[in-house]
Parts: C-alpha cells; sequence; structure tokens
C-alpha cells in the first residue's frame, strides 16, 4: 500500500495535493467527504443532484405530510466550511480505469483515488413497463408526482357519477411489504380514515381500500416473526388489506393482477425491490445479480485498490460472515471508512477490513404505531413509535429541517392534518411547482428534484437511523 500512495500522491503533479473524486452524495458519498476533510486531498463530489436526500421520510413527502425542502439539503450548503471540497453538478457517463478517469459532459475529471457511491434505483424484475403504471419512491420527484396522484384520486373520487369508477379512484394498491410499502399503506389509511373525512359530499374517503401486497409470507420479513405480527396487526387495526403469499403478474392502467386475482385500482405503488446503479457496469468487474459490485473486504475493487465502493453499491459479506445489509447506516460507515482507508494509504498504511455494526431497526406503521428491534430490547406500539420519531429528527440534516419538521409532527399529531396538499403541475410531466422550489438550492430551501436517488433500501430492513441510499453521480 506504500507504493500505491506514493504513484498515487505522484500522478497529480506539480505538488498538487492527491485527487479523490467521490461519485453520489447520499449517505455513504457524503459521509466519505466529511471524514476527509482534514486529510491532505483535494476532493471533488459529484451529483446529478444538488442536494442530499434523508430517504427515510420520503414516503411522507409522497403522502403530504411534508414537503421536500424538509427532508433535503444542498451539497453546496452541508460542504461550504469544507476547504478542501469542491462540488460539480453533472451526470457521470462513463470511468475509464486505465487512464483513471471520470467523464462528465463536456469534461474530463483525472482522478488518484475514485469512491463509487452511487446507490441503487427501482427494480421490476424484468417487468419494466410496469414502471410507467406503479412508480416507485426513490427520489423528490417521484414522492412529489405519487403526491400529486394520491391526492387527484380523491377528487376524481368525487367528481365521479359512476360507482364503480368511485371505488376505483379510492383503491390504492402498494405493492412490497418491506418498510417503505408498510408506511406508506398505514399513512394512507390514516389520511383516508381521518386527514379527508370531513372535506368531501359526494365520495366517502373512508371507504378507500387500501391493500398491501406482498409475495412472502408476512410484511417486514427482515423483523423478528414477532414484530412482523405486531406490524401486521397495526396494519389491520388502520383498515389496511393485507395479501400475502401471490406474486403480481400484471400491471396496467386499470388495475394490477396478484396471482389470478384481478383489482381495479387507479392507483398502483410500487415498493417491492431495488437494483444497484448501473454505473457499476462501467468498472469491467465481477457484479452480484443485483448489479452490485463484488468489492474486497476494505471496500476496494478486484484489481484496482485505487477505487472504492460503498452504499447501495457494494456486496459484501463483511467480518462477522454476514452480508452487509442495504440501509443507511451501513452506507454511512462504509463512507467513513472509505475514508479511513484512504488516510491510511496517505500514511503508508495498510488498508482494513469493513465491519458492519447493527444499531437496530425500525418502521413506523401510523400514528403511535410502529416497531423496533434494538437487538436485546423489542419495541412495538407508541413506545417504539416515539423512539422512531426521536431517531429520525436526531437525523435529519440542519436545525431548521428539525425544528420544521418537528413542528409539522406536532400540528399533524393533534388535528390529524397534513400540511403540504397542493396540487399543482401536470400528472405524469415535468415536476409540480415544489419540485421546481425544490431545486433552487437556496441554503434555506433545500435541495431540487434528484434523477437517480437511490438511497438505502428501506424495503431491505428500515435500519434505525437509516435514511435510505445513494445518489447517483
Amino acid at each position: 500500500m506504500q507504493q500505491h500512495a506514493t504513484l498515487a500522491a505522484g500522478r497529480t503533479g506539480g505538488g498538487e495535493a492527491p485527487h479523490v473524486v467521490v461519485v453520489g452524495a447520499g449517505f455513504a458519498g457524503l459521509a466519505a467527504v466529511r471524514a476527509l476533510r482534514r486529510e491532505p486531498v483535494r476532493v471533488t463530489l459529484v451529483d446529478s443532484a444538488n442536494h442530499h436526500l434523508f430517504q427515510p421520510l420520503l414516503y411522507q413527502v409522497a403522502t403530504a405530510g411534508l414537503s421536500g425542502p424538509q427532508i433535503a439539503a444542498p451539497i453546496r450548503f452541508v460542504l461550504r466550511r469544507q476547504g478542501n471540497a469542491k462540488v460539480l453538478l453533472g451526470q457521470v457517463e462513463r470511468i475509464d480505469t486505465v487512464r483513471r478517469v471520470v467523464a462528465l459532459p463536456g469534461r474530463d475529471l483525472r482522478y488518484d483515488w475514485l469512491v463509487l457511491a452511487t446507490g441503487a434505483t427501482h427494480a421490476y424484475f424484468g417487468n419494466d413497463a410496469w414502471a410507467r403504471h406503479a412508480p416507485g419512491l426513490k427520489t423528490l420527484d417521484d414522492a412529489l408526482r405519487i403526491r400529486r396522484h394520491l391526492l387527484l384520486a380523491f377528487e376524481r373520487a368525487e367528481l365521479a357519477t359512476d360507482p364503480l369508477e368511485r371505488a376505483a379512484q379510492l383503491t390504492f394498491v402498494i405493492i412490497g411489504g418491506g418498510p417503505t410499502g408498510v408506511e406508506l399503506a398505514g399513512t394512507l389509511a390514516e389520511i383516508a380514515r381521518h386527514t379527508l373525512r370531513h372535506e368531501f359530499r359526494a365520495s366517502d374517503p373512508r371507504t378507500a381500500r387500501v391493500i398491501l401486497v406482498e409475495a412472502g409470507a408476512r410484511v417486514l420479513s427482515t423483523y423478528d416473526e414477532r414484530l412482523s405480527a405486531h406490524a401486521a396487526r397495526q396494519l389491520g387495526e388502520l383498515g389496511v388489506e393485507l395479501r400475502f403469499g401471490a406474486p403480481v403478474t400484471d400491471i396496467d392502467g386499470e388495475g394490477v393482477t396478484i396471482g389470478d386475482t384481478r383489482i381495479v385500482a387507479r392507483t398502483v405503488i410500487w415498493a417491492a425491490g431495488v437494483a444497484a446503479s448501473p454505473l457499476g457496469r462501467c468498472l469491467g468487474v465481477a457484479l452480484d445479480r443485483a448489479g452490485r459490485v463484488q468489492v474486497e473486504a476494505t471496500l476496494q475493487v478486484p484489481g484496482h485498490p485505487e477505487i472504492f465502493v460503498a452504499g447501495d453499491l457494494a456486496a459484501l459479506v463483511d467480518m462477522s460472515g454476514k452480508p452487509v445489509p442495504g440501509v443507511a447506516p451501513a452506507a454511512e460507515q462504509m463512507g467513513r471508512h472509505v475514508a479511513a482507508n484512504l488516510g491510511r494509504a496517505l500514511r503508508g498504511q495498510l488498508p482494513q477490513p469493513f465491519r458492519y455494526h447493527d444499531r437496530g431497526s425500525m418502521a413506523t406503521i401510523g400514528r403511535r404505531r410502529a416497531i423496533a428491534d434494538l437487538g436485546w430490547i423489542k419495541l412495538w406500539g407508541a413506545p417504539a413509535w416515539w423512539s422512531w420519531l426521536l431517531v429520525h429528527l436526531l437525523f435529519l440534516i440542519g436545525f431548521r429541517n428539525r425544528l420544521f419538521v418537528l413542528i409539522d409532527w406536532a400540528w399533524s399529531y393533534f388535528t390529524f392534518a397534513r400540511g403540504a396538499r397542493l396540487i399543482v403541475g401536470a400528472e405524469g410531466g415535468t415536476p409540480d411547482a415544489d419540485a421546481l422550489r425544490d431545486r433552487g438550492g437556496d441554503s434555506r430551501d433545500g435541495g431540487g428534484g434528484s434523477r437517480d436517488d437511490g438511497g438505502d433500501s428501506r424495503d431491505d430492513g428500515g435500519k434505525l437511523g437509516r435514511p435510505d441510499r445513494e445518489s447517483t453521480g
């Protein structure tokens, strides 16, 4: 490693500090950049979005509980005091591992070390045509489009004169029984039964059907069976219909087919799976079935010790012998570990293997309903819910975001109101005005619509503190 560190430092020439290029400003990428703040390196962070997104609360934007700026922060604002870091807004087109170049539109970046943390995107298991009718939830743009569609469904039900069409508008199908699916289903049920119950005249939102579809035997399958059972019971108390044991076989504009059963629904949301960012294929190394890079224990790419991969893009069995889960705490820990190994390289030391420290898992279901697996402590109901609130407030970036989210949550708790229920923009077209405001990059308002945020998939376990994953560069 001493030889590699010397060679890397010599590539920049002119006595300049070694250049570290980090692609992706999600949890792993941002953690790596921040952890390099005291190292004698030049850091360039590349992302296709101008903001860092706190994905665990993205479903609250989709269900009108929070606005986009409350769960996002402009990357430049986050790194404004880190003198050795600069930010480039752009889409990585290719990576040349021989020349050590990251290609952006109209510009090449030469690197001494490269950190890839580009996360994941939606996976429809070979049925990409379903994406048109069943959007997933990974970015602010996704959340804003889903929010608009959900609110319009209630408006269209009020307009409908045909009882069958009204019923179809008031039928919401969520596919996937992981944390994202569970949180969406529980929140939708509360909106229909409480938030909107006095606001319509021709239709009754309380008659809405919220159906959660899981091909496996239970929701939240990565959790302890007792906690999974508690989650199912709490969903049932909210009126959510649970469908287990049958896969989705078709989705179109009229509804969804589950096994041999047809459900007519105008709203279908996909929360069933993720695939790694396609940027990993540029490296020309072994990938797993999900497209993740099979890294060494040190998070380096085999045959390319100058390249590190972290977050959702990395496939790794750590020192404990267990696969590292695709959750935000793992991504953050990976990012910090990459920075530590880079520091070791600068000092001529050997890199150290990564070990994931699991601090627990949480999933919220609704008001005073949640589950939490903290290892030797397992919580459900109100205690788990209060714990979930506290943890997510603490992990938000920025005091302003924490304060305004706390105010909105308190208001919603006492009134059942949802504070972001404006319907603007063209459905299926460009993002609405809220998305455009999000993209402003102002230090007060947060970031903007992202292309492929990826983020740590909460469908893989909803880990404590875990925003869900990386941003693509």
